[in-house]
């Protein structure tokens, strides 16, 4: 079992046939996803060849899932195109719709979220996202497929380059299935909706929760995890460095006087037993430590 995504899930990429798409459409491919085709109106009933194999563009989400049985999205759109992309697959229920692309406009991410919220049936993650990966089954997105395999330990992260470094020091226990939530201001899926879905998931045994500076997301994270879950889980707040009065790095990491900073989620976070490294690698070993223990 895995949160989100599995070896059944069936992928169509939304912008397949540009550079970025088609690049990492073969990588998926590669670690074994299941992608059954691309959406670009323009170049509808053409194919893109990979290893051999030629996967069908359709010109809309409704005729890709229609033909295929697509039940996740991958959106590798430009930015000023993404939210009537990610509306269309809204539109035509698909399950899941993992949005890469990084500099969308934070009123057009509050309309797709808030339309896939209306509708029920879909759930978003990113924007600015390296995707969801479930070891050994399904990978849709943008993260390694082989610095990790399959474990039962869940991990969700703001941050994409933190995702791929804490998979690589856990790699000898292995991952149920990895989140990277995105760091703008508004996101589709946030880390309780990945903390419920860990604490609920059989073949999750522990959580790795990664934050950075910026918002109360963690705070809220905190709240959740002492009314809600039972599993260990271990945390890493990115940011404790910052200078003060910088923006830094993702457009979600805004501090506000001591809201926001890293020092104020640590402590958040160890007032509900959560244990916080002071780095990622201090993090995977709090984690092995977590799994190790009798």
């Amino acid at each position: 079992m895995s949160i989100f995504l599995s070896a059944g899930s069936r992928i169509v990429v939304q912008g397949m046939t540009g550079s970025e798409g088609q690049r990492h459409t073969g990588r998926m491919l590669a670690s074994g996803s299941t992608i059954v085709g691309g959406v670009n109106a323009r170049k509808a009933g053409s194919t893109v060849g990979f290893d051999g194999s030629e996967l069908p563009v359709f010109g809309t989400v409704k005729e890709a899932v229609e033909a295929t049985g697509a039940d996740v999205s991958v959106v590798f759109v430009p930015p000023a195109f993404t939210k009537d992309a990610v509306l269309e697959a809204v539109d035509t229920s698909v399950g899941l719709v993992v949005v890469i692309t990084e500099g969308v406009p934070v009123h057009d991410t509050a309309a797709f979220v808030a339309a896939a919220q209306a509708a029920g049936s879909t759930r978003i993650v990113g924007p600015n996202c390296p995707g969801v990966i479930t070891p050994d089954e399904s990978n849709a997105g943008i993260i390694p497929a082989d610095i990790a395999g399959k474990g039962r330990v869940g991990l969700v992260s703001k941050s994409g380059t933190l995702t791929y470094q804490l998979m690589y020091e856990l790699r000898d226990i292995g991952f149920s299935t990895a989140v990277g939530i995105g760091g703008d201001p508004i996101i589709g899926t946030t880390h309780i909706d990945c903390l419920a879905a860990f604490q609920d998931d059989p073949e999750t045994d522990a959580i790795i929760m990664v934050g950075e500076i910026g918002g109360d997301a963690e705070e809220r994270a905190a709240d959740y995890i002492e009314a809600n879950l039972t599993k260990p889980v271990v945390a890493y707040v990115a940011g404790f460095t910052a200078p003060e009065g910088k923006t830094m790095g993702h457009a979600g990491a805004i501090v506000s006087g001591t809201s926001g900073t890293a020092e104020a989620k640590k402590q958040a976070l160890e007032a509900v037993g959560v244990q916080v490294g002071k780095t990622p690698s201090e993090t995977a070993q709090l984690l092995r430590a977590a799994v190790e223990a009798p």
